[in-house]
């Protein structure tokens, strides 16, 4: 199978190589990837050379947007400018940060999912992070049949049907909801585990902390399962500020008037599918 991949980079000079070199040992190699140079200001654009230079399917883009490390806007919209140098040729396409260490037979097995089951929409490993003991856990905030936002594999057929990536915070939990409203499944693969280098979110500007709350009224969860949602994240994180932050961008999007990520229909599938999982956890 074909595939292409993407990946945001913005100042990753300390992680930058060990993901490409990860990527170029794959037993089935990609046909293309774009590294987009999202405004870096270390040596995250000599790497990118350095691997340009040897490998012919890998691409460089440069491209300037704000300093500003924003969960959602910032990496996807370098994402989608990455996307604008490729075709459609291919089977499926990744999103992919540039903080990972893949194991060699990663898209060898994801790419196997896709060859065997037309339904597969969205599919991916596990997300393992380094112990202060130096040991590799399971880090995965949500249940296990969602794919992380660091390697999100799609097919064609599913990417095409959801109309790409949003670019909003929120984008790696709706492209999995909207997937499912057309139809395609959402598939996890145990014992495929990436190494993560940098914990989720420490590079996250501090704006960024009630743009949940707003991801949740865009995506018409509504008052009710924002609520338990929020309470659930705070109690997750042993964070009970995050509760009342979400509830404020909740808010706050509301009295804005904000435009929905989503259209009613769409809206009223992941309403209920968020309440069938509430009714399984709680039953």
């Amino acid at each position: 199978m074909k595939y292409y991949v993407v990946i945001p980079a913005h100042n990753e000079q300390d992680f930058l190589e060990g993901t490409l070199q990860s990527l170029v040992t794959q037993t089935l190699l990609p046909e293309k990837v774009i590294v987009v140079n999202d405004n870096s200001t270390d040596h995250t654009e000599m790497i990118i050379d350095q691997y340009t230079a040897q490998y012919p399917f890998i691409t460089k883009l440069n491209t300037l947007s704000s300093t500003d490390h924003m969960p959602g806007s910032k990496v996807i919209n370098a994402f989608t400018k990455g996307t604008q140098l490729l075709d459609d040729a291919y089977d499926f396409i990744v999103k992919l940060d540039a903080d990972l260490i893949l194991p060699p037979n990663y898209f060898s097995e994801v790419a196997s999912v896709f060859e065997t089951n037309n339904t597969a929409g969205v599919v991916g490993g596990f997300v393992f992070e380094a112990t202060k003991t130096g040991d590799w856990q399971l880090n995965h905030p949500m249940h296990k049949k969602h794919v992380r936002g660091a390697f999100k594999a799609y097919s064609k057929a599913c990417y095409t049907a959801i109309g790409g990536l949003k670019n909003a915070m929120g984008w790696d939990t709706v492209d999995e909801l909207l997937a499912q409203f057309h139809g395609f499944e959402i598939i996890t693969l145990e014992g495929l585990n990436v190494k993560h280098l940098r914990p989720t979110g420490n590079a996250y500007n501090k704006k960024a902390k009630q743009l949940q709350g707003k991801a949740m009224y865009t995506m018409h969860y509504g008052f009710t399962i924002t609520f338990i949602a929020s309470l659930k994240m705070a109690m997750k994180q042993r964070k009970l500020h995050a509760f009342f932050d979400n509830m404020k961008g909740y808010f706050h999007a509301k009295k804005q008037k904000t435009p929905f990520m989503v259209h009613p229909e769409e809206g009223k599938f992941i309403r209920n599918l968020r309440w069938q999982g509430i009714k399984k956890q709680l039953f």
